[in-house]
């Protein structure tokens, strides 16, 4: 049986070009911005925030050596949101169209004044707060365009999943291999005197494959974002890896029900990360519906964790130089030694608690979990006997209580090696404990999104089978 190991991720070569063309220059966004401001002033808004962006791209996807889908996207649009009175008796409205005419932005800004006037009184509805804005504009080097031609793009995600299908008769078939290149550019304005933005890019190799043995079977997938085309990992090595995970699922048992430690894999201990971004959002502390309510400078971790934003990452896939509303962006600590530094606050939802915006309206930027442990062969040894987890099902999160309890799959693992594939199973626990019960975080670090972290290995979880 193939064991399970990290992805190698050869680069591709730099197939980034100067062919990908805008519809609009970056002064025509800012004209088409600058408009909406000047028409929501004169209809007496007190305050104006918008957003004009446009985008381009090119989709493929090929199942079993045929295409199946070819999508060129290229789409625009401006979303205006307009506020009628002073904090605290202010009142919001939005409107949004794809038509950038004269006209439409001025039938736009009216939609949008007529919902506010009809929207009740918010105390904290309003703009950000103008020292808070971000000033200077910084380089982050996040456009990289991949001129990339329709039957290049099929021929990639054919060698993509070739390279699967050429690892063993055992995989018979696939859910697709896809190439992806995205591009976009934005400008984001407001009343305040605000008006930045900047290009972006966005590319994607992926597949999914599935593999069978005595009429059973069972699937796997693997994928590679970045920034820059050449970062992507080699097609042949993608095609393989998915392939060989596909493979070392075969023969998949279950097991019966135990308390064990558990690791989660890298990918899904992103998920992981990615629930206590949740619960440690605006949106849900204010509501009270997390149990993260009133936990700043609390242990809610193991010491053995430290989590860090790093928004201003060259290339990184969640840089940023300010948020949705236009708060600069920061480096800062998240959790220290355990302990619970900073939330993640929009400006609304920072009014609602009393605390100022951590620039995080729209998500964090590049949240990574540092490193304690050895790589992933040193972590399954940490492990010793218990779980690999590598896939999760199921949204079974309460982020009120805190309970956890997840379809999973992986592999049983003895004396540090993986001894078997298992299946139908759930993992259930409680994320106050599983946080605090975090023994290691592996060096095999993924970026999934928004987050960069490696393997996490909890001490105990109840494992549900037989």
């Amino acid at each position: 049986m193939n064991a399970v190991l990290p992805a190698v991720s050869p680069k591709a070569s730099d197939k980034g070009g100067s062919g990908v063309r805008f519809t609009y220059t970056p002064g025509e966004l800012r004209g088409f911005a600058q408009q909406v401001l000047d028409l929501a002033r004169r209809a007496g808004a007190s305050a104006c925030e918008c957003e004009v962006s446009e985008g381009n791209g090119l989709s493929v996807t090929v199942r079993v050596g045929a295409v199946e889908t070819i999508e060129h996207n290229r789409d625009k649009g401006i979303g205006v949101t307009v506020y009628v009175g002073e904090r605290p008796a202010a009142r919001r409205g939005h409107a949004n169209t794809s038509d950038l005419s004269p006209g439409a932005l001025a039938q736009t800004v009216e939609a949008a004044m007529a919902i506010a006037r009809r929207t009740a009184v918010d105390d904290c509805a309003g703009p950000p707060e103008a020292a808070e804005l971000a000033r200077e504009p910084r380089e982050l080097d996040l456009f990289h365009p991949w001129a990339l031609g329709t039957e290049e793009a099929i021929a990639l995600a054919k060698r993509v999943e070739g390279a699967a299908f050429a690892l063993s008769p055992k995989i018979r078939n696939s859910e697709g291999a896809m190439v992806s290149a995205q591009h976009g550019q934005f400008v984001l304005a407001n009343s305040l005197g605000f008006m930045q933005g900047y290009p972006t890019s966005r590319h994607m190799l992926s597949l999914s494959v599935i593999a069978e043995e005595k009429g059973l079977m069972q699937r796997d997938d693997w994928y590679s974002s970045a920034r820059v085309p050449g970062a992507l990992a080699d097609p042949e090595a993608l095609g393989r890896y998915a392939g060989a995970r596909a493979l070392a699922r075969l023969r998949s048992r279950k097991i019966p029900t135990c308390q064990a430690p558990v690791l989660l894999e890298a990918p899904v201990a992103a998920g992981l990360v990615g629930s206590f971004v949740s619960a440690a959002s605006g949106g849900n502390l204010y509501r009270k519906s997390s149990f993260l309510l009133d936990a700043l400078g609390r242990k809610v971790f193991a010491p053995v964790v430290r989590i860090e934003e790093l928004p201003h990452e060259p290339r990184g896939l969640a840089s940023a130089t300010f948020d949705e509303e236009g708060v600069a962006t920061r480096a800062r600590t998240v959790v220290e030694a355990g302990e619970l530094k900073g939330y993640f606050l929009g400006s609304y939802s920072a009014r609602k608690l009393g605390m100022k915006s951590t620039g995080s309206a729209g998500g964090a930027h590049n949240l990574v979990v540092a490193a304690n442990g050895p790589d992933f062969r040193g972590m399954l040894a940490k492990l010793g006997r218990g779980l690999l987890v590598t896939e999760l099902l199921g949204q079974g999160v309460n982020l009120v209580t805190g309970d956890y309890s997840r379809g999973a799959a992986g592999y049983w693992v003895e004396g540090g090696e993986i001894a078997y594939p298992v299946e139908e199973i759930t993992i259930a626990g409680n994320l106050k404990d599983m946080f605090l019960g975090i023994a290691a975080v592996g060096s095999d670090e993924v970026v999934r999104g928004s987050y960069r972290c490696g393997s996490i290995l909890i001490d105990n979880m109840t494992i549900a089978g037989n």
